[in-house]
């Protein structure tokens, strides 16, 4: 830790914010003549490696001068009179809760602009697709770090643009269709949500959401309780997203370019899951009390849908498409963080946040890798590259091959890596539920939660001796030169390697961020 006054702590936290929003105005504009080399586009993809690049330094000078053996305190706080007449303000700051979320986001944005520099874009003007990009960010980062309900509420919106963009002009076959059933999904919740959000506002007075949070629902009726919750929750379901409201979700991968890919999984799915958490359980507990074996049944159903999905994607005849199926499996890995937040208890929501993370750093990663398998094969259908990698990856593209390995093994929860922490504490937490909750639903969706667990294992197992083995009888007469993995490539792609491995050997480095806070906002903001 690093001694940094609370002053410049929080013109850190308003810069991460706001910085990548200047940067979007800045690639907007004609550079100047000096900095423009021998191609514009060049000078602009440049121009978001650098400013994602400086985030990514103030995230973690921030993270150095946070106060760890505080971690459920506020810090880096700015509160500042927005609109007085509805008590709305501009209140920013971060806990052990939302200061992994602000890294992870800040560090996947940095590697997707690393990698878009490498592999420009094919589509429109560059400097349109870097200007989203750092849109995005703003969006993202701000959901993480306000503590406003209708800041949260327009951060959360702000990242519908550029993401529909992104996937609508940058994105692959089927991307307007794709694209539209994005926007259409995530809007339609979100003005459910915005319902709710009001409804918490204007009963208790109040926007402010460490107020509420201290306050614990104390100046909220249970039917008040009960109708934000489930107006909140269907707007947070989709982007989580949570079955059946997921439907958006593959389509939206599958059409996505690389790098909508990994800020898809990595970033956006966290918000609803965040949403959950920071509003849900703290601001209502009594309606989430009332919909939590509901909110872990569908949770579960989602674990198994998107399992059982997943395989029959594998099956070889099938056509699947990687990247579609690595979609589907999100589905099922989200479903884990919802199941450990639908349990109300320190193990669970401790175990959902520390899968957030888990999920976002694995899936990055698999959707870096399939972006590069399709960058050499031309295609992600799984049958095409069973039978064009012959024997395959691992004989001819050994790095990459052991790459795809090791983030299938870290995605379906191998000990030692980070994948698994999340999962074990999320069945840890519905083993033993909260108060009042049915103990022996929650032993069943626990005991259904270890069976999807298994088809993980099942379908990534196939996936990686189809692709990095190939399928017996398919070899081609000639196997052409496969490129291994590029110098670039490691670049792009080794912190994420990293991370996961120390995560998964040294889980209270998370943990210790996080249970403080956890237990704060469960015991009402007392601590």
């Amino acid at each position: 830790m690093i001694g940094i006054s609370e002053s410049v702590m929080q013109f850190l936290l308003a810069l991460i914010v706001l910085g990548p929003l200047v940067g979007a105005v800045a690639a907007l504009l004609p550079a100047p003549p000096g900095l423009r080399g021998k191609s514009p586009d060049r000078a602009v993809l440049r121009h978001g490696v650098v400013v994602t690049g400086a985030v990514l330094v103030a995230a973690i000078v921030l993270a150095l001068a946070f106060d760890h053996d505080h971690p459920a305190k506020m810090q880096a706080n700015t509160d500042i009179s927005w609109i007085p007449a509805l008590d709305v303000r501009i209140h920013l700051g971060i806990d052990g809760i939302s200061l992994p979320l602000l890294l992870l986001t800040a560090l996947l944005t940095f590697l997707c602009a690393l990698h878009s520099w490498f592999h420009p874009p094919k589509g429109p003007s560059p400097k349109a697709f870097v200007a989203l990009l750092l849109v995005l960010e703003t969006g993202t980062l701000a959901t993480f770090a306000v503590l406003d309900l209708i800041l949260f509420f327009l951060a959360f919106e702000t990242v519908l643009v550029p993401m529909y963009f992104l996937i609508a002009r940058w994105g692959g076959a089927q991307r307007t269709r794709a694209a539209g059933k994005f926007i259409l999904y995530t809007l339609l919740g979100s003005v459910v949500m915005l319902l709710g959000l009001l409804l918490i506002g204007l009963k208790s007075g109040t926007f402010d959401m460490v107020a509420l949070a201290t306050d614990n629902g104390r100046g909220l009726t249970t039917s008040v309780q009960v109708t934000a919750v489930l107006a909140i929750a269907v707007g947070l379901a989709v982007k989580a997203p949570m079955w059946p409201l997921h439907s958006w979700l593959p389509d939206a991968h599958t059409a996505a370019p690389t790098v909508g890919s990994v800020l898809l999984a990595g970033v956006l799915l966290k918000m609803g899951t965040y949403g959950f958490v920071r509003i849900a359980l703290p601001i209502a507990p009594d309606g989430m009390h009332t919909f939590a074996p509901y909110l872990a049944a569908f949770a579960v159903v989602g674990i198994l849908y998107g399992s059982l999905a997943c395989l029959s994607l594998a099956r070889k005849g099938n056509k699947g498409d990687l990247k579609r199926l690595i979609a589907y499996s999100s589905v099922g890995h989200m479903g884990f963080v919802l199941l450990g937040i639908a349990s109300m208890t320190p193990t669970g929501v401790n175990g959902a946040l520390f899968a957030n993370i888990a999920h976002g750093l694995i899936t990055g990663l698999l959707f870096f890798l399939v972006g590069a398998l399709k960058d050499r094969y031309g295609t992600a259908d799984l049958d095409t590259l069973a039978g064009a990698t012959g024997a395959a990856l691992y004989g001819r593209a050994p790095r990459l091959g052991g790459l795809l390995a090791f983030a299938a093994v870290a995605s379906l929860g191998l000990p030692g890596l980070a994948g698994f922490w999340g999962e074990m504490l999320t069945m840890f937490g519905a083993f033993d539920p909260a108060e009042g909750l049915s103990r022996p639903a929650f032993l069943t969706f626990m005991a259904l939660a270890g069976l999807g667990t298994l088809l993980t294992a099942a379908y990534l197992l196939v996936v990686v001796r189809r692709v990095c083995m190939g399928d017996p009888g398919e070899r081609p007469a000639e196997t052409p030169a496969v490129a291994d993995v590029r110098r670039h490539e490691y670049a792009t792609w080794t912190p994420l390697v990293a991370l996961t491995v120390l995560a998964g050997l040294w889980p209270a480095v998370l943990l210790g961020l996080t249970d403080p806070a956890v237990q704060k906002l469960l015991a009402g903001g007392k601590s």
